[in-house]
């Protein structure tokens, strides 16, 4: 007779997906049970609501009180084929957009709205009711991958690989071939003028101009491929944040500005005597301030050796909780994860990143422990920079 009890799974809410706003001062959680929003630092709940049924997209307008929701998890509030524009000051549904498949991602400003599904993107103008502006076939994109800037839009070509960008003024459209193999994340800068991308191997982040669509240069995570989790670039344009399942966060230079970077005063950045760090084993900020004129040393300017010799790699970087969620295995076993419904990917996002200034950003993850982390960039005594962690929460509690 097996007298043991049972393993309770079901207690607390669990976090299905998480997305920074615009300047990545809040991110919004959606839950199996509803939604929620949090300052981005200090991490605090500001808003709260329980449709008792998940949500596995919701995506902030800023600070305002729009709010871009699509069902998700076992029992989800909507169906996954629909957008739903949520009025927090009304809390009602204020437009809804259905599609004839599952929608994967949504993404809003004060004008426009884009929506990917698996196979293809929409833009909206966002008016009441919502007008179509344009339709685009994509490459399978099962991770809903796409970017609504300014100016220009961004997100996989018909062709795995490729990266298609769109003017929203005039609705030119550029092909940019960025890799060989399916993308895995993409991202524009604050202004609009850089796209990072980085490709399912994860071992190259290649920028390319938004202008002329030319390459500006490529960047070495590492020689082991990885999946890329998020990229983030810098309020400034000058810092290229990535986070991968090695779980490690890596920041970069981004080539035409890391002068600008390297002549900043040493006011902007925290000393490393005043970081109030803990005395978690992951909060080390020492032993981060790799870059590739050290990494390799003179085997980088030996002629005819392999390139990862003399790639750019990474001046500092620092580990990342990515803690296996619940769902993912059996305790004690190695059960393979049971994909998610109506999340893009079937899986809980990890290492989502938001810079709140040059020499600050938060890592946040989805999953039941759900995590908030901030790191800080510093400026050692010897002119090198280092990345260390500051604190960390479970959003979610317990």
């Amino acid at each position: 007779m097996n007298t043991r009890p049972a393993i309770d799974e079901s207690t607390g809410p669990v976090s299905l997906a998480v997305a920074f706003n615009q300047d990545s001062s809040c991110f919004a959680v959606g839950l199996d049970t509803g939604f929620c929003v949090f300052n981005s630092d200090p991490c605090e709940l500001k808003v709260s609501r329980d449709f008792n049924a998940g949500i596995g997209a919701a995506e902030m307008l800023g600070r305002a009180n729009y709010v871009a929701l699509v069902g998700g998890g076992k029992n989800p509030k909507f169906p996954t084929n629909k957008v739903i524009i949520w009025d927090d000051a009304k809390q009602l549904a204020v437009v809804t957009l259905e599609f004839r498949s599952q929608v994967f991602q949504a993404r809003l400003s004060r004008s426009q709205i884009l929506i990917a599904l698996l196979n293809s993107v929409s833009l909206y103008a966002f008016s009441s009711p919502p007008k179509k502006v344009s339709s685009f076939e994509t490459a399978d994109n099962p991770s809903g991958l796409c970017c609504l800037g300014s100016k220009i839009v961004a997100f996989p070509g018909r062709t795995p690989g490729q990266v298609q960008i769109v003017e929203l003024g005039t609705g030119n459209v550029s092909i940019i071939p960025a890799h060989s193999s399916p993308l895995k994340a993409i991202t524009l800068s604050p202004n609009g003028e850089i796209l990072a991308t980085a490709s399912e191997t994860g071992t190259l982040i290649r920028l390319f101009s938004t202008t002329n669509c030319a390459r500006i240069s490529e960047l070495r995570r590492g020689v082991d491929p990885a999946a890329i989790f998020s990229l983030a670039i810098s309020p400034s344009n000058t810092l290229l944040a990535v986070t991968s399942d090695k779980a490690t966060l890596h920041i970069f230079d981004l080539p035409h500005s890391s002068s600008s970077i390297s002549s900043s005063s040493s006011a902007a950045a925290p000393a490393r005597s005043s970081s109030p760090y803990s005395t978690s084993s992951f909060d080390d900020p020492t032993a981060s301030t790799t870059n590739n004129r050290t990494k390799w040393g003179i085997l980088g300017s030996i002629p005819l050796m392999p390139r990862l010799f003399s790639d750019t790699y990474s001046f500092a970087s620092a580990p990342i909780a990515i803690d296996d969620d619940p769902h993912a295995a059996l305790r004690g076993t190695a059960k393979p994860a049971v994909p998610i419904p109506g999340i893009p990917g079937g899986k809980a996002r990890k290492g989502v990143l938001g810079w709140l200034d040059d020499w600050t950003l938060v890592v946040v993850g989805a999953g039941r422990d759900g995590r908030w982390e901030k790191f800080a960039l510093g400026r050692a005594e010897d002119g090198r920079r280092w990345l260390g962690r500051q604190g960390w929460k479970r959003y979610l509690g317990g």
